[in-house]
């Protein structure tokens, strides 16, 4: 009995120790993804810079009807038109504020993903010029995260490495050095990503580098590298302005070039030729990780729906005014929740209100045509500027504004979004179904125009308000509106140029508290939040669920909010 109970210890030793060297229950991902196999071949490293882009496309455009409205809601440029009167802007820009905690946390996302990738290359299978791709492409969205984490909340966290275990111990860096660090991956981008014409659409290139690298510059107060990055993209053989009816609805009128280039199918390079575009986010609808889809809004850039009124409830002496949603210049199926500053309607305009192309009826809509048979008004043009008696508009209000034709497209919604794409009525022909509201239309993340008002901001900075002044010029003049002077070149005329080039196109938050500018702009130009606003919303609050979850470092308030 005791020889036996020895053998079967030895028995019982002897497996111990072969299954503590085999380790033969680990598990090897041989046939699945996990965290030991992910980041091989260029396949896997492509599928996260795909990822990357997916993240900055639902941030800015696709996440949902309101997050992205963000960076319009609340500036010189628009005003929330469902919150009332007296919007809370303390609780809104505040720790436990919608803004700083769902922007913060997306932002993250994108820097999290290209640290992972960054990360991952030295161990792969990749070719030495392959991870160099790689990294130019990670570190262009990780500064892109980071830029955009530096405007909006100053010096934040700085985490260049993936995070692969609990973490607590966050601590603020200063802005000037999370600009600092944007900076050194820009230059490293911008060095070593392809040239404009190597990319495929929506892809980022050299240009798209050296155009953020001159914003980012700007902000950190160097103006003469500013004016060189922008340089760079402006004198590009690549690149110019679009002075040209181009594309796929260049027959159509009224329409002019402006017009042109927020037309569906003609944002981007390849597809459609148009040099002025230098990086476009991709929404093509119905394809397959296009993101937009014609059988619900959920995936599309809501800005048709947000931006465009609310024209059914349009109503004088109780009798609607306008069939809807139909898609002409009603703009689709609108519902009115972003309506324009009357600074940004009507102020900024009044120089060259009617010769500047920019702000002729079809893009920016003003009048529109009574389209309800049974209106007394039918067939009458109705003026935003004199609505008739009995309709009981003020402001603000979501039923009848100016609106930029952007937001939408004119008689061109994708076929299936159509009730009776057959018919011969020319308004019921139009009639949309109760899936519409996107903007079934690719969007610029940048285009050239910006660059040479960056450009001109730059020289502004260094004093020279003549270069300034002619950068600023080469845009008013695609635009036919007049040149401006060089002594009435200031900051603020810029960010006015800017208004009237881009308006809801532009990520005005961004603009406007990358300047430090977004309390001075608001009390000027925005009645509506005016009395609301401190002058420490020139940042936003650092996330109190971030500040509490960083049990072992203390991660500190920006000034003014509790």
């Amino acid at each position: 009995m005791k020889t036996l109970y020895r053998v079967s210890l030895i028995i019982m030793l002897f497996s111990f120790s072969i299954s503590c060297n085999r380790n033969f229950l680990d598990e090897k991902a041989l046939s699945f993804l996990s965290t030991s196999n992910a980041f091989k071949t260029i396949n896997d490293f492509n599928a996260s810079i795909n990822n990357l882009h997916g993240l900055v496309r639902s941030e800015f455009y696709t996440s949902s009807d309101w997050q992205p409205m963000h960076y319009l809601y609340r500036t010189d440029l628009a005003v929330e038109v469902a919150v009332g009167s007296n919007p809370n802007l303390s609780a809104e820009f505040g720790p436990n504020g919608a803004l700083p905690n769902n922007h913060w946390s997306q932002l993250y996302k994108i820097v999290a993903e290209a640290n992972t990738v960054i990360s991952r290359l030295p161990s792969s299978e990749l070719s030495d010029a392959e991870k160099i791709l790689i990294e130019a492409k990670a570190r262009f969205f990780r500064a892109f995260g980071y830029r955009t984490l530096a405007y909006l909340y100053g010096g934040v966290p700085l985490v260049l490495n993936e995070i692969i275990g609990e973490k607590t111990d966050f601590v603020r860096a200063t802005k000037e050095e999370v600009l600092t660090q944007v900076i050194d991956d820009l230059k490293f981008a911008a060095a070593n990503l392809p040239g404009i014409t190597a990319v495929n659409d929506g892809e980022i290139s050299n240009l798209a580098a050296q155009h953020l690298l001159a914003e980012v510059y700007i902000a950190d107060g160097q103006f003469q590298n500013a004016v060189n990055a922008a340089t760079i993209v402006i004198d590009d053989p690549a690149t110019d302005l679009m002075k040209n009816r181009f594309g796929s609805r260049s027959t159509v009128t009224p329409g002019d070039v402006y017009w042109d280039l927020f037309q569906a199918k003609n944002q981007n390079r390849k597809s459609a030729n148009n040099t002025e575009a230098i990086w476009v986010i991709q929404l093509e609808t119905d394809v397959q990780g296009g993101s937009a889809v014609s059988t619900a809004m959920a995936g599309n850039y809501q800005l048709e729906r947000v931006h465009v009124p609310l024209f059914r409830d349009m109503r004088v002496n109780g009798v609607a005014l306008f069939q809807w949603p139909i898609g002409d210049y009603t703009g689709g199926r609108g519902v009115g929740f972003l309506q324009p500053t009357q600074y940004f309607a009507d102020s900024v305009w009044q120089s060259d209100f009617n010769n500047d192309i920019r702000n002729a009826n079809h893009n920016f809509v003003r009048e529109v045509v009574a389209t309800n048979p049974a209106s007394p008004f039918f067939g009458q043009v109705i003026s935003t500027k004199n609505p008739p008696a009995g309709a009981n508009i003020t402001f603000p209000s979501r039923v009848f504004y100016p609106y930029q034709s952007k937001a939408t497209t004119p008689f061109n919604h994708p076929t299936a979004l159509y009730v009776n794409p057959g018919s011969t009525d020319p308004i019921k022909k139009y009639e949309l179904k109760s899936t519409a509201g996107g903007t079934y239309a690719d969007q610029y993340m940048f285009r050239l125009a910006e660059t040479y008002l960056l450009r001109a901001e730059a020289y502004l900075g260094l004093g020279n308000t003549g270069a300034a002044a002619l950068d600023i010029n080469v845009v008013r003049s695609r635009a036919n509106a007049s040149p401006v002077l060089a002594g009435n070149v200031t900051i603020d005329y810029i960010l006015d140029e800017r208004l009237r080039e881009f308006g809801v196109e532009e990520k005005r938050m961004l603009t406007l508290m990358r300047l430090g500018k977004l309390y001075d702009r608001v009390v000027k130009c925005n009645p509506f939040y005016a009395g609301n606003m401190q002058t420490y919303f020139n940042l936003w609050a650092i996330p109190q669920s971030e500040i509490e979850r960083n049990r072992s470092a203390i991660l500190e308030q920006n000034v003014g909010y509790k």
